[in-house]
């Protein structure tokens, strides 16, 4: 087959693209880092010529895309999107951001990372940092299904066909399950992370079923039974995305700047881009056309068909700023230019291989990358290779190589720091998974390590020596990459690795949880108001005026996490209001205004003082039978999290307190409700409500009504340890149970040890998943020192 070639390059996104869907020939979707998704529509050909409008506006990182099809109820379908905010969004895909969303599912505690739709529309697979996959009816909305077992981030989800799925996930495994959650199958894919899934079409000669790509660089073929089929070799770092051509064919993009097309086991084209990572490529089951989307903020689609290529002046300004890019020296390893051939090598030798890389010593003493293409026999030029330089500008040496910077990392007390070696020039994730590996250390810690990498190098630059960084510095780094977390994370994301580890029990400080999107929020108050009325129940809707309280309120949230004194007026008048939708509306629609009371209950502390209609916030919120049957689990969810986050406020604090029995018995009502597998978002919020109480209680651990109420928490604890995998609810548990026992003297440590059996429990928590991790390690320990 012919190669493919720039057919247009759609520029418009100001960060990276991370992801890209092409459901027919003149429409692409991107999403970007920028918190944008762009539909990029087919004006004129030839050559290709795109309109882009903004479809989507949100407030962090979007990372995943998927189409719906269309159906009878979406004849148009619908473009989903995730990403850092943990909600993912459906929208009609002519819509634009100004429009209010179709749906918004929550359920997701972390970034969203992966998305797919079954084959016959029929519901969305997603997959999250959080350790989770949630599966979607259409319509319905909620999560239908909560795929368990993943011990690090789902990196990759797969709808293979109507009735199975396939995750791949940070902990190495590959998991096959069918739609009801039942696990049919699960293998370790290799000894590093599973970045992405594929569906192989049957033409594919291999015979294999579908594909992974891990952060090794290899991309493997298998059966469902879990036969190692092919393993396809060829790109030099991370491979990210995957993507099935019509023909057959498999599609693959990398941090090594390239995609590249397999013909069965074979790679028969690399296309490499001007930029340090292609995040991301999709191919339209129509044309065979493929799009990718880039670090360097660009989506590009190439064709095969010379109708759909771009003009020779576009073709020839992609050629050149590949040929301009500038290559990191350590992402080709080290070099010794001096044993380099010279030019005349690229005119006598021939490559060996499609995307065989060779340097070459030019004849201004730089070095130049060339890659061999099979199709037209040419070596191509891809780059300068550069040095890099951290802050400083001095290097570090570590075990015989220069480094920008070499970090100390203190795992566990009584040990030596560990050493993390780091280039500038390199993707966070690529030395973090190295520094775990070399370590033998959990999985988990990926993000963290990342994220740690990342604070400590902002504003390096890639191929000069820099100033240190100020404050006012780009947190992302100049250089476009793309960045793990951020500096306002929510408080369910693990904090980065310290540098020492200081003991952690007792908790002094009160958690709370408040990270939102308050546009999409608001946007379904309002779509949802608009349906009560449409359905005839004005008593329940908000009238105009009311509408124009609560958006004024909801503006005031936005622009500050904390509401001052000033802001009085707005909260006495929209507070009542929200209630109002968090208590009365039906239940269905209620979550919008939970989610916004929880935000109140942490950002004022006249919402634990008001009179709502003769209630208090607390018994507003019990009297209202959230944690009663017919159970919905998101609604319990955030109703949990409003009383953790009344601990922000005295008044919260004293109202939170004076009702500690209701709101106890509210808590194990819903966690009855909920079943033998309570949702993951629903126990971390149960938690962190405990560790609230915990911290009270031992601020006043004198006082009798302490010492009881601390026996009452213990019990509930130990029977969430007794059976709670996911490793931030046991985390969560056992920061709570510590401090219980740590500051409430003899009666609770004795009941801890005699009555509860702390210690077996500390044993078989120990024994599982989430006690490999260090920071539950260390918990343990300090716990059994206390008992």
């Amino acid at each position: 087959m012919p190669d493919f070639k720039i057919s247009a390059s759609l520029e418009g996104h100001s960060d990276d693209v991370r992801a890209v869907v092409f459901p027919s020939p003149n429409l692409i979707f991107s999403a970007s880092r920028d918190a944008t998704v762009r539909r990029w529509k087919l004006l004129s050909s030839p050559p290709p010529t795109y309109d882009d409008t903004i479809t989507a506006h949100g407030q962090a990182f979007i990372n995943s895309l998927a189409c719906l099809p269309p159906t009878l109820e979406y004849p148009e379908g619908l473009v989903l999107s995730g990403g850092q905010d943990t909600i993912i969004e459906a929208r009609h895909p002519n819509k634009v951001a100004s429009d209010n969303a179709d749906a918004m599912l929550l359920g997701h505690a972390h970034n969203v990372c992966s998305l797919d739709v079954s084959p016959d529309g029929g519901w969305i697979i997603s997959g999250s940092w959080d350790s989770s996959a949630c599966l979607w009816k259409i319509g319905k909305w909620e999560p239908e299904v909560i795929f368990k077992g993943h011990e690090g981030s789902v990196w990759a989800v797969l709808a293979y066909d109507k009735d199975t799925i396939i995750t791949g996930c940070a902990d190495q495994m590959i998991r096959i399950f069918n739609t009801t959650g039942t696990l049919l199958g699960s293998f370790k894919n290799s000894d590093d992370v599973v970045r992405a899934l594929c569906k192989v079409p049957t033409s594919n000669p291999t015979g294999a079923q579908f594909a992974t790509a891990s952060n090794d660089g290899i991309i493997r073929l298998y059966t469902l039974k879990g036969d190692l089929v092919a393993s396809l070799k060829g790109h030099q770092s991370f491979v990210y995305s995957l993507a099935a051509l019509p023909s057959g064919e498999l599609v693959s993009a990398g941090e090594d700047r390239t995609v590249r097309v397999w013909n069965g086991t074979e790679c028969v084209q690399t296309i490499t881009h001007p930029a340090i990572s292609v995040w991301s490529v999709a191919a339209c089951q129509e044309n065979g056309d493929i799009v990718t989307g880039a670090s360097d903020r660009v989506t590009r689609v190439f064709s095969r068909s010379p109708d759909r290529h771009a003009t020779p002046e576009v073709i020839q300004l992609f050629d050149q700023a590949v040929k301009d890019s500038a290559i990191p020296a350590q992402q080709v390893g080290s070099v010794n230019k001096e044993q380099l051939p010279g030019p005349e090598f690229l005119k006598q030798k021939l490559g060996t291989k499609e995307g065989q890389v060779q340097m070459i010593h030019e004849s201004d003493g730089s070095v130049t990358a060339h890659t061999w293409s099979s199709q037209s026999q040419e070596w191509i030029a891809v780059g300068t290779v550069v040095e890099s330089a951290g802050s400083s500008g001095r290097k570090t040496e570590y075990l015989g190589q220069d480094y920008d910077y070499v970090f100390d990392v203190d795992i566990e007390d009584g040990k030596p720091p560990l050493k993390l070696p780091y280039n500038a020039s390199q993707n966070p994730y690529e030395a973090a998974t190295k520094f775990i590996g070399d370590n033998e250390l959990s999985m988990n810690y990926l993000d963290q390590v990342a994220a740690f990498i990342t604070q400590n190098t902002q504003g390096a630059t890639l191929g000069q020596p820099q100033e240190p960084a100020s404050q006012g510095a780009d947190p992302w780094g100049s250089d476009r990459r793309y960045r793990p977390g951020d500096a306002t994370a929510d408080q369910n994301a693990q904090p980065p690795i310290p540098e020492s580890r200081p003991e952690v029990l007792p908790q002094k400080t009160y958690l709370s949880i408040r990270s939102a999107n308050l546009k999409l929020v608001s946007k379904k108050l309002l779509e949802l108001n608009k349906k009560l009325i449409d359905e005839g129940l004005k008593n329940k809707a908000l009238s105009p005026s009311e509408v124009e309280d609560v958006m004024a309120l909801c503006d005031q949230l936005e622009s500050t996490p904390k509401l001052a004194e000033s802001s009085r007026p707005i909260v006495e008048s929209g507070v009542p209001l929200i209630v109002k939708i968090a208590t009365t509306w039906p239940d269905i629609n209620r979550l919008p205004g939970l989610d916004l009371l929880r935000l109140l209950a942490a950002a004022s502390p006249l919402s634990a003082t008001l009179n709502y209609d003769g209630e208090n916030l607390v018994t507003a919120i019990l009297e209202s039978e959230v944690f009663e049957l017919p159970f919905n689990v998101n609604n319990a969810m955030l109703a949990i999290r409003t009383f953790a986050n009344l601990f922000e406020t005295d008044p919260g604090r004293d109202l939170a307190m004076a009702h500690f029995d209701q709101i106890l018995a509210g808590v194990k009502s819903a966690l009855e409700n909920a079943g033998d597998s309570p949702n993951r978002n629903l126990v971390i919020a149960v938690t962190t409500l405990y560790i609230n109480f915990a911290v009270h209680l031992s601020s006043d651990s004198s006082s009798p009504d302490s010492a009881e109420r601390g026996l009452v928490l213990l019990e509930n604890l130990t029977k969430i340890l007794a059976g709670e995998k996911d490793s931030e609810a046991v985390y969560r548990a056992l920061v709570a149970l510590g401090t219980l026992v740590k500051t409430l003297g003899h009666e609770v440590k004795s009941a801890a040890k005699d009555i509860y059996e702390v210690g077996s429990i500390l044993t078989r928590v120990s024994g599982s998943a989430p006690g490999k991790e260090p920071r539950i390690k260390g918990v343990i320990g300090e716990l059994r020192k206390t008992l």
